[in-house]
C-alpha cells in the first residue's frame, strides 16, 4: 500500500476537526450570548469626556463710573438790550465784539428836551425848599397858620417828585450794559429811528462759560449740582468745570433732563455755540475688570458671565455694566473669588459639567492690564 502524502494526512485532520466543530453546534451560539449580554440595538459603552474650559479669579477695583453727555456751550447770561423810549440814535459808543462793563454806556438816544425838564424840574424844587424854610420859621414864632406850613410842604413833596419823573425820563434815553458782557450784535445803526421796545444790541456773558447736556433718566440720580465734570471742546481742549444746575424736569420728547456745567473763560476765547461732551465721574464703587471677550450671552439673551462653582458646574451670571472703557469694562454684580470662564465659555451650557483649568499666564496679564489703568488713577 502506497503511503499518504503528508499533505494529504493534514487536510484529512483539519475536515474531521471541522466536522465535530460543527457537529457540537456551538457557532450558532456566539451571537446569541452577545445579544443576550446587552438588548438589542444599545450602543457600546463610551467613556466620558468633559469640556476643557480656562478659569480666573478677575481683579476687584474701586472704579468710578464715567457719564458721557453730548452737548454745546452757551453764554452765562444772554440778553437782548432794548429802547425803552422812541427816538432818534444820537451815540453808539461800542461795536460787535466790544467788551463792556457793567453800567457802560451802550446807546443814547436824542433827549428832546428832557434834559431841560430836569433843569426846570431842580430849579422849582430849590424854590419850593426856600418856601417851606420860611413857613417853617414863621409857623415856630406863630406868625403862620399850621394850615399854610402843611400847603408849603405839599409843594415841597411835588418838587421832589416832579424832579425825580425827569430824572427817569432823561435816562430812558440811554441804554447801559446790566453786566460785564461782549457786545455779540447791534441792531441800529447811529442816526436811524428806534421804537420804543424795539432790540437795540446783544449781550452775552461767556465768563464762565456753560457746557449745557441732557442725561437719561438711568443717569439722573447718580449726578448732583457741586459735582465735578470735564467738558472737551471740538477743537480738542479740555475744561475742568463743575454742575451747576440738573433741571427736575424732563424734556417731553426724549424724557432727557437738562444739566448745566460752568467752566471759567477769563479771556472769553470760548465761544458760544461750540460742540462739546461733558464727562461726569459718579461716586467709587467696587467692581470686576474684565476685557470684552469674557462677556456671553445666556440662553434668553441675557449679557452675563459664566463660571465654574467646586464641583466644576458651569453657571451664569448676569451683569450690570458700570463703565466701558477702552481697556475694559468695568462689571458688577459678579459674586467674590467667583471663577470665570475666561476661555471656551461660548462653548458649554448652564449646569454642565467640564473640566477647568487656570488660565494660563498670557491671560491672567490680560485681566490684570484692564484693570491697571483705574487703580493707577
Amino acid at each position: 500500500m502506497a503511503k499518504l502524502k503528508f499533505h494529504k494526512i493534514a487536510a484529512i485532520v483539519v475536515l474531521v476537526a471541522t466536522a465535530g466543530w460543527i457537529a457540537t453546534g456551538q457557532f450558532s451560539s456566539v451571537g446569541s450570548a452577545r445579544e443576550e449580554a446587552k438588548p438589542a440595538g444599545a450602543e457600546p459603552d463610551r467613556p466620558v469626556v468633559l469640556k476643557t474650559v480656562q478659569v480666573a479669579v478677575p481683579p476687584r477695583v474701586e472704579h468710578a463710573r464715567t457719564i458721557h453727555v453730548s452737548g454745546r456751550t452757551e453764554a452765562d447770561k444772554n440778553v437782548n438790550l432794548a429802547a425803552r423810549v422812541a427816538g432818534i440814535v444820537e451815540e453808539l459808543p461800542v461795536e460787535e465784539g466790544s467788551r463792556v462793563k457793567e453800567g457802560d454806556l451802550i446807546l443814547r438816544l436824542e433827549n428832546e428836551g428832557k434834559e431841560a425838564a430836569v433843569t426846570s424840574a431842580q430849579q422849582t424844587l430849590a424854590h419850593r425848599e426856600a418856601e417851606f424854610a420860611a413857613a417853617e420859621r414863621l409857623s415856630k414864632s406863630g406868625n403862620l397858620a399850621s394850615l399854610q406850613l402843611d400847603v408849603a410842604r405839599a409843594n415841597l413833596a411835588a418838587a421832589r417828585s416832579a424832579l425825580e419823573q425827569a430824572k427817569a425820563e432823561l435816562d430812558r434815553v440811554s441804554v447801559r450794559a446790566p453786566f460785564d458782557a461782549v457786545v455779540d450784535k447791534i441792531q441800529v445803526e447811529k442816526g436811524t429811528a428806534a421804537m420804543q421796545g424795539a432790540e437795540v444790541a446783544t449781550l452775552l456773558k461767556l465768563d464762565p462759560i456753560v457746557a449745557a447736556g441732557e442725561v437719561s433718566e438711568r443717569d439722573l440720580g447718580t449726578i448732583k449740582a457741586g459735582d465735578k465734570a470735564e467738558v472737551r471742546l471740538v477743537n480738542g481742549e479740555t475744561l475742568s468745570g463743575t454742575i451747576r444746575h440738573v433741571s427736575r424736569a424732563a424734556s417731553p420728547q426724549t424724557r432727557t433732563y437738562r444739566i448745566e456745567v460752568v467752566a471759567p473763560n477769563p479771556d472769553n476765547g470760548i465761544p458760544a455755540g461750540m460742540t462739546a461732551e461733558i464727562s461726569i465721574k459718579t461716586e467709587m464703587v467696587e467692581t470686576v475688570a474684565l476685557p470684552r471677550s469674557v462677556i456671553t450671552l445666556s440662553n434668553n439673551g441675557e449679557l452675563g458671565v459664566r463660571a465654574v462653582d467646586e464641583a466644576a458646574q458651569v453657571h451664569f451670571y448676569p451683569i450690570d455694566i458700570v463703565d466701558d472703557t477702552p481697556e475694559a469694562l468695568y462689571l458688577a454684580g459678579i459674586p467674590r473669588e467667583m471663577r470665570i470662564i475666561v476661555a471656551g465659555q461660548d462653548l458649554v451650557t448652564d449646569g454642565e459639567k467640564v473640566k477647568a483649568e487656570e488660565a494660563d499666564a498670557a491671560t491672567i496679564r490680560e485681566l490684570a492690564s484692564a484693570a491697571r489703568p483705574q487703580q493707577e488713577q
